[in-house]
């Protein structure tokens, strides 16, 4: 009970925080770009990381129990700075981040999915959890490639994006043979995403792969940018 409280707490002070510098115009515009899939304080990043820094302070520092409770909290509240909150919170813990906690990342590329959210999870909090416990990783992708859920498939194209030279092409490469005739414009944006990415690292080996693989226009396009400019 006592954490419940303190969750609750946590994650009001938050909103009155984010309440208190809401702008309505600014929250129109940020909604329509965002297709009018969620609520906004109209609080951009740079502000809104900001304004919420005190509550990233040692002295406001969450237990691993906490932290999993107030994400969850902060999801499943409408505003989407609330999720871009409780995202970075969390990556705060990183070098944290216990082996059950991939249920929590799970959770959170599943529900109110979208771009903007997935794509730091998959990078910054995937790529991270991967690192620290690579054993689980087969487990995982093998898990979400069979998903059918476009943002679980997503993830597993781009969790080694922040990987550069450390990026095991193999994984790649075979992740995008397995979802490459999926027909989604998300899909086909990692993928090639993905390449063009690690064509900074290995030039040769992703215009080989993409020479040598059926993709589609926009995949092959994407893969290829980086290259062409040489």
């Amino acid at each position: 009970m006592r954490i419940d409280l303190f969750v609750v707490e946590y994650v009001d002070k938050v909103k009155e925080i984010f309440e208190k510098n809401r702008n309505d115009k600014k929250a129109v515009k940020m909604k329509k770009y965002m297709r009018n899939k969620f609520e906004f304080y109209g609080i951009q990043a740079i502000k809104r990381r900001e304004l919420s820094s005190n509550l990233q302070k040692k002295e406001n520092r969450l237990n691993p129990s906490q932290l999993n409770r107030v994400v969850i909290k902060l999801w499943s509240e409408d505003e989407r700075e609330l999720h871009y909150f409780a995202m970075e919170l969390l990556e705060r813990y990183k070098n944290e981040f216990r082996i059950k906690d991939i249920k929590l990342m799970v959770h959170i590329i599943k529900n109110k999915s979208w771009w903007d959210t997935v794509d730091f999870i998959a990078k910054k909090l995937i790529g991270e959890y991967f690192n620290k416990y690579p054993k689980y990783r087969h487990e995982y992708i093998k898990k979400w490639i069979r998903s059918n859920n476009i943002w679980l498939q997503r993830t597993t194209l781009i969790f080694q994006l922040a990987y550069k030279g450390s990026t095991e092409q193999d994984i790649l490469f075979s992740n995008i043979k397995k979802l490459k005739d999926i027909d989604d414009f998300f899909i086909q944006k990692a993928i090639g995403w993905a390449l063009r990415e690690y064509s900074k690292i290995e030039p040769n080996e992703v215009e080989k792969f993409i020479n040598n693989i059926e993709l589609s226009n926009l995949s092959k396009r994407e893969g290829l940018k980086q290259i062409s400019k040489k």
